[in-house]
């Protein structure tokens, strides 16, 4: 495959270069779109792409590189722009990436405005933010939507695809057909709530998980050891939900058994716990001592190999049972 066959998929935008950043770099570079990369600290993009070609070399070296082109391809088309402008003109989609502030996001889609076209996507990482909060204002609001990826967006296929009140139906349509193009596997909020979907259900868990240390029931370990070991195996495949309809006969009958038992649970949880203070102290210490601060790096590169191998396994099992 030639470079201008790679880069005739188009050109894609990404404002940022963090960890999220270069994620989406590496997913869209994967199946041959050209990238352009772009942050306020030119350094930084200089930081991100030798990180880059260190990841896609590693992964191709364990047969792990998503896409079909080799890494040396991949990475070609990965490039650094000098400024937004060059970032956001004649680019087909716009990946913003910057921290998580809404003023900043405010000012970072107001400056994307002046550079955009009426065939752009402008389409937000953001973890927590409507994209009503930072795009009402905006000449081309129609065009803005939010696709929230899960850390480490090149390990972790799920991307929440939000459109605010005003994003006009085909972005949700072409935001949807753009990630699946790349891999990834999107999910349609039908309208904005606080947190998003995959947040709230996060949460939810989190919020549990302090209670049960803070009332001494378990310990760090035992309480993470619960979910992987235990309710995450069969997360990994199949949702809360469809784990419900297979425990009984169906949901009704699921709900006709247990409904009941775990309303009357759940209105023991009382009032979410805050995460500061003694508590979160006594939360952190018990972590590090299983994954300690100062090895933090090697215990990502841990999770995402095993992301990657548990990822490889999903796909496998797929393809077997389209045969069957």
């Amino acid at each position: 495959m030639t470079f201008v066959k790679m880069a005739s998929k188009g050109k894609v935008g990404i404002v940022g270069s963090g960890f999220i950043g270069r994620g989406w770099a590496m997913l869209f570079a994967s199946v041959g779109y050209e990238v352009k990369l772009f942050d306020v600290e030119p350094s930084k993009i200089d930081d991100a792409l030798a990180d880059i070609k260190v990841q896609l070399n590693i992964l191709e070296e364990k047969g792990d590189l998503r896409g079909h082109l080799l890494a040396s391809e991949q990475f070609s088309l990965v490039s650094k722009c000098d400024s937004l402008k060059q970032c956001v003109e004649d680019s087909i989609h716009v990946q913003e990436c910057v921290f998580e502030n809404v003023d900043l996001k405010r000012k970072v889609f107001k400056e994307m405005d002046a550079f955009a076209s009426n065939n752009v996507v402008l389409c937000s990482s953001t973890s927590c933010f409507p994209a009503s909060s930072f795009s009402e204002d905006l000449v081309h609001k129609a065009q803005v939507i939010v696709g929230h990826p899960v850390n480490p967006p090149y390990y972790v296929p799920l991307v929440e695809v939000i459109p605010a009140p005003w994003t006009d139906p085909d972005v949700v349509t072409r935001t949807k057909s753009l990630m699946t193009d790349i891999g990834q596997r999107p999910v349609i909020l039908k309208k904005e709530v606080p947190g998003f979907a995959v947040n709230r259900i996060q949460y939810a868990l989190l919020n549990e998980c302090w209670r049960i240390f803070r009332d001494g029931i378990m310990s760090v370990e035992d309480i993470d050891t619960s979910m992987h070991e235990g309710l995450g195996l069969r997360y990994a495949f199949i949702g809360p939900l469809e784990t419900c309809h297979l425990n009984a006969d169906g949901m009704l009958d699921y709900c006709n058994r247990y409904g009941q038992g775990i309303y009357k649970v759940s209105e023991t949880f009382g009032p979410n716990p805050k995460m500061e203070g003694e508590l979160a102290e006594k939360v952190h210490e018990e972590m590090s001592k299983i994954s300690p601060v100062e090895n933090l790096v090697e215990r990502r590169r841990w999770r995402d190999a095993r992301l990657t191998a548990l990822a490889r396994m999903k796909r496998i099992l797929n393809e077997r049972d389209k045969l069957q």
